[in-house]
């Protein structure tokens, strides 16, 4: 009975239960083999940019964590912009630690100038949704928890000392510009604090009815995973109308409580999610809400691009758009 046993367990190791080719394997044991956005480098100064980093623990009892970048200052009492950043990976790969994502906040923070909070939240399969809302609502208020009025619970000096509170951003990619609308959502209704901007970088939005260009050939691929990734990461709920992954669903709140004053949504023209993100920016401006929002489409590149071609013309014009919305309005230095 233990050779049998022990001959079950070896087939259950090896059988798959769940394949998602190129980014995650799962077996029938349970294991998890994520392929991509798995390498680490460690926290440092860039010598390119002269970005500083350090990572910090927000809920010790969670274990969410997040990676911080400064700028390089001109003046030691600068006050800049905070920029609080949810990483992409269908909700079940990345990390702020990843080679792609650390190069990428760099690359941010060096052309923004702005402080950046880069959020690790845990992840599906081992830890399914709302765990990746309900963490990045945690590093959110840890983060606005450093503001002058509670300045006595502050537990980081580069948040206390450089940020401009007045000038609060969330952005992200693919699942991450997903958990960015949601916080936006969220503080809308709970919070009296006002972001100043979201900016969505080709969003994980997706919806029971395929619209535009999801059904096409080219695309066929890339909707299987999206149709695949909001039911396995959440179970619970695993209908594409659930207003977190559809916020134009009939049954969603409507998008005029959206907590912030104005929106950037930027779209890739070969990417399958590129309708959801036009049909986000076209439901925003009619539905009320009291902002502005504008919308960038990068010609003949696909999904999230810019992480791995960091270097291309195209991926620095994108952070340089990411930049422009920043800045835009923002006081000069004295």
């Amino acid at each position: 009975m233990a050779s049998m046993s022990a001959m079950e367990s070896s087939k259950l190791r090896s059988e798959i239960d769940h394949d998602f080719l190129p980014y995650l394997r799962v077996y029938k044991d349970g294991r998890v083999e994520r392929l991509v956005l798995t390498d680490f480098i460690p926290a440092s100064v860039d010598p390119k940019t002269g970005v500083s980093s350090k990572d910090v623990v927000i809920s010790p009892d969670s274990g969410v964590t997040a990676r911080i970048f400064l700028p390089n200052l001109t003046h030691t009492n600068q006050r800049l912009p905070l920029l609080i950043y949810f990483h992409g990976g269908g909700f079940c790969v990345g990390s702020p630690f990843n080679s792609k994502y650390h190069h990428h906040l760099n690359s941010i923070v060096a052309e923004s100038n702005v402080v950046a909070v880069s959020v690790d939240y845990r992840l599906a399969p081992e830890h399914h949704i709302p765990a990746c809302y309900d963490d990045s609502w945690t590093a959110l208020q840890w983060a606005l928890s450093h503001s002058a009025a509670q300045k006595e619970e502050a537990e980081e000096p580069w948040l206390t000392n450089h940020v401009d509170f007045n000038q609060v951003f969330l952005a992200g990619d693919s699942a991450g510009a997903n958990i960015a609308h949601n916080m936006a959502m969220r503080m809308g209704a709970e919070l009296d604090v006002k972001l100043l901007g979201l900016a969505l970088i080709h969003p994980y939005f997706w919806g029971s009815e395929p619209i535009g260009s999801e059904t096409k050939a080219p695309h066929q691929y890339q909707k299987s995973l999206a149709d695949q990734s909001w039911p396995y990461a959440c179970p619970s709920n695993p209908d594409h109308d659930d207003p977190r992954i559809n916020p134009m669903a009939a049954n969603a709140p409507s998008l005029v409580e959206l907590g912030c004053s104005r929106v950037l949504v930027l779209v890739a023209a070969e990417d399958v999610l590129k309708d959801r993100g036009w049909l986000y920016y076209e439901a925003l401006g009619r539905s009320g809400w009291m902002g502005t929002v504008e919308i960038r489409e990068t010609e003949e590149e696909e999904h999230c691009f810019h992480l791995d071609k960091p270097e291309s013309i195209k991926a620095s014009e994108l952070v340089t758009w990411l930049a422009t919305f920043l800045n835009r309005e923002r006081p000069p230095i004295p």
